[in-house]
């Protein structure tokens, strides 16, 4: 489905069986972080760690690529300004922020302290060595230069 006829279809202010839309609308339970006129910021029902947060559009917009340039990059502003905030207060090693559009089906950008490499990771990675689950890429393909060089073509825009 194109991103136009997705917006279509899913930009209206709030989904009725949408729990990120009910925060946003009053409705629901929120441990607000931050608000401001198009973005929202909450801790998650069930953190990870202490200090992870959930950022969000107001606006109900399934897909996170289909958010407005101007609105991507106002809830990647705040998060970034709540992460410099988690690093202050909680202390992790890194702060992962995490768009993997699986869950609930509104746009949303998981921030989640890191204490440890492993706090965020890929299953493509997981093998198990020594009867132990491990994680690295050496079990990932490994695709010549023309081939890296192909799919960086099929990602070009102007």
């Amino acid at each position: 489905m194109a991103t136009q006829d997705r917006l279509d279809q899913t930009s209206e202010p709030t989904s009725a069986d949408c729990p990120f839309c009910a925060i946003v609308s009053g409705k629901g339970p929120a441990s607000l972080v931050h608000e401001e006129e198009d973005v929202l910021a909450f801790v998650p029902l069930q953190p990870i760690y202490p200090g992870a947060c959930i950022v969000i559009p107001k606006v109900h917009i399934d897909h996170f690529t289909d958010l407005p340039d101007a609105l991507a990059a106002q809830v990647m502003v705040v998060a970034q300004r709540i992460g410099r905030r988690i690093m202050e207060v909680y202390k992790p090693l890194k702060v992962g922020m995490v768009v993997h559009g699986f869950g609930v089906r509104h746009a949303h950008l998981n921030l989640i302290p890191q204490h440890d490499p492993l706090d965020i990771t890929y299953k493509h990675l997981a093998h198990i060595e020594d009867g132990q689950v491990k994680f690295s890429e050496k079990h990932l393909p490994k695709p010549s230069r023309a081939e890296l060089d192909a799919m960086a073509a099929t990602l070009r825009f102007s």
